[in-house]
């Protein structure tokens, strides 16, 4: 997959987003997250968003799909390190994501997965 890596953390999912990342390449991380959803029981996914300067409309309706997704398969899902700019953009657009949750850091993320 390009321009992302995903590790486990303890039965938590760490998604990197690094660079811009194409149209495929979001769809790309949809599937591969729900299948190591799936394949490693994880409890929780985390998509670090830090490095994005830009969240476009349809970046933002796979993020979303993402969290309904990996919720039906028992696992929560926070999107992490979202800049500000990111996030007026966002609801300038009127994509206030409703549902899907966010921290400011994966540390701020495994929190509220419950994770130490």
């Amino acid at each position: 997959m390009h321009n992302t890596s995903v590790i486990n953390l303890d039965g938590v999912l760490l998604a990197t987003l690094e660079g811009e990342l194409t149209d495929e390449a979001a769809a790309g991380l949809r599937t591969e997250l729900a299948s190591r959803v799936v394949a490693t029981s994880a409890s929780g996914v985390l998509i670090d968003v830090s490095s994005l300067d830009i969240v476009d409309s349809f970046l933002a309706r796979v993020l979303h799909e993402i969290a309904a997704a990996t919720a039906l398969l028992a696992a929560e899902t926070v999107v992490v390190g979202m800049r500000p700019e990111v996030a007026i953009t966002l609801v300038e657009l009127g994509l206030t994501l409703p549902g899907l949750r966010t921290a400011l850091t994966v540390a701020d993320g495994l929190a509220l997965l419950g994770k130490p």
